[in-house]
Order: structure tokens, then C-alpha cells, then sequence
């Protein structure tokens, strides 16, 4: 039995390894989601590659992910925002990364949300 990852990087690293091949495992679906085709548009140079998508996607799934989490708590506890939320979801949200998301995990893992 694989002992649990130790510090909250790592916690976090498993939980975007794992949307990660949940985001690979769809994309490579062989039966599409939707039946409509997509058209194809121009590329643009400043637009993310298709791993770098997977991958913000990725991030964004666990994020939504935490953010259900921490909804399900204030429902039960009430009280206000904690301090620091805010500003840790806002900087994800214009610029998702690791380190933003782990800025937002952190003040979860304080509340005890994360396991």
C-alpha cells in the first residue's frame, strides 16, 4: 500500500495528475461528446498548446473541485468568507497555475476541507 503524499504540493501534484488523465482520457474519447463538428479556426500564436490547455484544464477541475468542497462547508457553518479566499481565487482565475492554485488550497487545507 503507497503511502499518502506528505506536504500539500504533492497533494495537490496527485490531484492535477489525476484530472490530468481524466482531461486526456476525454479528449481521446473515441465516441465525441457532442455529434456537432467544431470548425477549425485560425491558430493563434499567443493561444496555449493542446498540452498547455490539458493541462489549465486540468487545474480548473481541481479548482472547481475545492471550491465545491468549501461551498459545502459554509452551507454548514455559515460565518464569513476566510480570509484570503478572495484574492487566492481571483489571482487562479485571471492566471491559472500551480502555484495560485496551491495559494487557494492552502487556506482550505487551514479549514481542514482537504483529505
Amino acid at each position: 500500500m503507497a503511502a499518502a503524499p506528505e506536504t500539500l504540493t504533492d497533494r495537490m501534484l496527485a490531484r492535477v495528475d489525476t484530472a490530468r488523465r481524466a482531461v486526456h482520457r476525454r479528449a481521446n474519447a473515441t465516441r465525441p461528446r457532442l455529434q456537432r463538428q467544431v470548425k477549425a479556426r485560425p491558430a493563434d500564436p499567443s493561444a496555449p498548446s493542446l498540452e498547455e490547455a490539458r493541462e489549465i484544464e486540468a487545474m480548473k477541475r481541481v479548482f472547481r473541485d475545492l471550491g465545491v468542497s468549501y461551498r459545502r462547508y459554509r452551507s454548514q457553518i455559515g460565518g464569513p468568507v476566510a480570509a484570503g479566499l478572495r484574492a487566492a481565487t481571483d489571482r487562479f482565475r485571471a492566471e491559472p497555475s500551480l502555484a495560485s492554485l496551491i495559494a487557494v488550497a492552502a487556506i482550505l487545507d487551514q479549514l481542514d476541507l482537504l483529505s
